[in-house]
């Protein structure tokens, strides 16, 4: 076992760079790529509206199965380990391509009978450490989930993309602001693409989309 340098974390270089992969990622969609590029071929035909996409690493072991004993077994005390991983792709992201700062935090919201049935939401828990180390206004409650649907990981490409529609609202006073959303993975993007809409009906400055995971 080797020490870590901050506990709250509980995380070694080591497991670190196991866990993220300094890999070249198109910039808007956060797909592998050969070189880093701000549109690749796979998300350029689907006009992915936001600035572009971070992600911590690819939804693969041993990433994926952090997230699972988090996620469906509630070890929450994994948050701050996980969120500093998407944090540090994020501040990779901010000094090399020169990506704004963003002033507001959101997180994906879970509907309220699955926030029952888990007792948490994991993106919020993903969220909070994140604007509190980059010293930026967190507002939980500024989406809102109205429909429960089939659950993403269970559907195919094309299912997904239609199972989000009219799914959330918009519940907080967002116009002007540099916004980063918080989910815990991305897939199609689906999910991301419904908020993003409604984020820019509302006039925001920008929206960014952070994730732990990204499903090849």
């Amino acid at each position: 076992m080797l020490p870590v340098w901050h506990s709250a974390v509980g995380i070694c270089y080591r497991c670190e760079k196991k866990l993220t992969l300094d890999q070249p990622r198109c910039l808007r969609c956060a797909l592998p790529s050969e070189s880093v590029v701000g549109d690749c071929p796979v998300c350029h035909p689907r006009s992915i509206s936001w600035q572009g996409t971070v992600a911590a690493g690819n939804y693969s072991p041993p990433l994926s199965k952090l997230l699972h004993q988090f996620k469906f077994s509630s070890h929450t005390a994994l948050a701050a380990t996980l969120s500093r991983l998407m944090l540090l792709n994020y501040l990779r992201y901010r000094r090399h391509y020169l990506w704004r700062k963003p002033d507001t935090i959101v997180a994906v919201p879970l509907h309220p009978k699955r926030y029952r049935q888990r007792g948490f939401n994991q993106s919020d828990l993903l969220a909070r450490p994140l604007a509190r180390w980059l010293a930026c206004t967190y507002w939980p409650d500024a989406l809102r989930c109205n429909q429960i649907r089939v659950a993403q990981h269970t559907l195919g490409r094309a299912q997904r993309q239609s199972n989000q529609k009219h799914v959330y609202d918009i519940c907080a006073d967002l116009r002007g602001r540099h916004v980063a959303l918080v989910d815990d993975v991305v897939t199609t993007g689906a999910t991301a693409r419904e908020i993003v809409e409604l984020l820019q009906l509302q006039r925001v400055a920008s929206v960014q989309v952070w994730c732990l995971c990204r499903t090849l």
